[in-house]
């Protein structure tokens, strides 16, 4: 027979496609074409798999070989197709049965000794595979864990060429995935660390109940990475549906670590100001890699220092922080990744940043305008909590009696507070007040009473808030009034809601 077909996956962003590798050898010179849109890595399987075949004690068959990936309009890209590639040709070729390898997905590279080696992506793929009702997938061993990740999808490993073909032939057995290791105790920063700041505190409670973005200013020192690095801890674990994104992104980006477990703990991702463009929304040739925006996914994207950034960098951020995704545009085609994160940006009052304080700055009042002025107006509008610390007083930091409330504590309020928002906004899809609409808040049933609205209009009249601000300051009254308990808020609820969003300071009382 001169014509066989393997299954294999390809991806194109997150989302996996199922795609046909067909083998025809015919008369003519000795050649192997490849079509189907390959990239250059794809290209460059001709040379891997013809050495791994000779190498693994096949054949190699001396006739004209063409490889077609179907769809052949859909880009392919990487190394992960080298293995059903070998399987099809050999199989064309007359060497390996068809029949063990009907409906069974195939995925590897080929290193050229024949090994089987891991690739990236192994998670979306096998879930593509899952979704296509092929309930079998051969993967490399060391994605073997991570593969089994997936329900309802039978796995089997393979560490070398030689192995897979013995197992088609009947001679032998692929290996078995090695068992999931269990989910290690959580540790981490603890809010218990702070001491002090209990206006820094509330604001990332609120953060957390309501899936808020965050800004703080102040002198270095204040606590502002501190806060921002404890954020995580007060978050509630992933379910399963926003693990496998998680996981997915990650086993994408190639940074999933090798246990192979689901990441249940909300990412945190923390780029240096000097990150460029594409390192932070994504990029590169070709199909597109994930930015940190999206490793960020379901979890707190922190830019410390954020003035430092390039604006270019900044402005970037607009529409993610918007829509929660992001479409990134190439020559081979668009790209689109989930981006729904939590940003929290730091930034000092000016470039000098006296630790002293304000009286001692050096900066005149022009520096100090431009430097804030890197966070355009557009881009803190999108930001619904922008707060002020002021530097800790020594009796904060040396004369606590007891320890600050622990992130457990704190994350208990925050997963009832959730709770109750999913369960009011479940019949939409919603899951966090973030997510909701400010159409949705300003009609019935939950448009809030004139008298709790009336200053937010005024200043909507005024100029001094803009329509985004109006509706964020709604959303985070409803959060307020989820932290407190009730089903609704109040006009006390707006007007601290307006006071975190504006930056001033309120007086909440500490320990809650």
């Amino acid at each position: 027979m001169s014509y066989a077909r393997v299954l294999c996956v390809g991806l194109v962003g997150v989302t996996g496609h199922v795609v046909e590798v067909e083998a025809d050898l015919s008369v003519g010179l000795p050649a192997l074409v490849l079509t189907g849109l390959p990239d250059t890595a794809l290209n460059e399987a001709r040379d891997r798999v013809r050495a791994a075949v000779v190498n693994s004690g096949q054949r190699w068959p001396n006739r004209r070989i063409t490889v077609n990936l179907l769809p052949a309009t859909l880009p392919k890209q990487g190394s992960s197709f080298d293995l059903a590639i070998a399987c099809a040709l050999l199989a064309g070729a007359g060497e390996l049965p068809l029949a063990p390898m009907d409906g069974v997905v195939v995925l590897g590279e080929l290193g050229l000794d024949g090994t089987v080696r891991p690739v990236r992506g192994i998670l979306p793929m096998v879930a593509a595979a899952a979704s296509a009702r092929l309930g079998q997938v051969v993967v490399p061993l060391e994605n073997a864990r991570e593969a089994t990740m997936v329900p309802g999808v039978t796995v089997q490993a393979v560490d070398s060429l030689h192995r897979l073909v013995a197992f088609i032939r009947g001679e032998d057995d692929l290996l078995e995935p090695p068992p999931q290791i269990p989910e290690p105790v959580a540790t981490g920063p603890d809010m218990a660390d702070i001491a002090g700041q209990e206006l820094g505190r509330y604001a990332l409670e609120v953060a957390a109940a309501g899936g808020h973005h965050l800004a703080m200013f102040g002198p270095p020192g204040a606590g502002k990475t501190m806060l921002a690095e404890r954020l995580p801890s007060i978050l509630p674990h992933l379910d399963d549906a926003s693990a496998l994104e998680v996981t997915a992104l990650q086993s994408i980006a190639g940074v999933l670590p090798p246990d192979g477990r689901l990441v249940r703990r909300p990412p945190f991702q923390a780029p240096h100001h000097s990150a460029t463009l594409a390192a932070l929304v994504g990029g590169g040739s070709g199909l597109a890699r994930p930015g940190a925006i999206s490793l960020a996914h379901r979890g707190v994207l922190f830019l410390d220092e954020a003035p430092e950034f390039a604006n270019a960098t900044l402005q970037a951020l607009r529409q993610p922080l918007e829509s929660g995704r992001i479409v990134l545009a190439r020559a081979r085609g668009n790209t689109e990744y989930p981006a729904q994160v939590q940003v929290v940006m730091a930034a000092n009052p000016c470039p000098c940043a006296n630790p002293a304080g304000d009286q001692y700055c050096q900066c005149t009042a022009l520096v100090r305008r431009r430097y804030i002025g890197k966070l355009s107006g557009p881009l803190l509008d999108r930001i619904d909590i922008q707060i002020k610390l002021e530097p800790i007083r020594a009796a904060q930091l040396m004369t606590a009696t007891a320890p600050a409330e622990s992130s457990a504590a704190v994350a208990r309020r925050v997963a009832d507070a959730r709770a109750a928002a999913a369960a009011r906004w479940a019949p939409e899809g919603w899951r966090v007040n973030a997510e909701v609409p400010g159409p949705y808040l300003r009609r019935p049933p939950w448009r809030l009473a004139p008298k709790a609205t009336a200053a937010l209009r005024q200043g909507l009249d005024r100029g001094s808030l803009s329509a985004r601000g109006f509706d964020r300051i709604l959303r985070l009254a409803w959060s307020i009034a989820d932290l407190d308990g009730r089903d609704r808020p109040a006009g006390s609820d707006v007007d601290e809601a307006a006071q975190l969003r504006m930056g001033e300071a309120i007086d909440r009382q500490a320990g809650r």
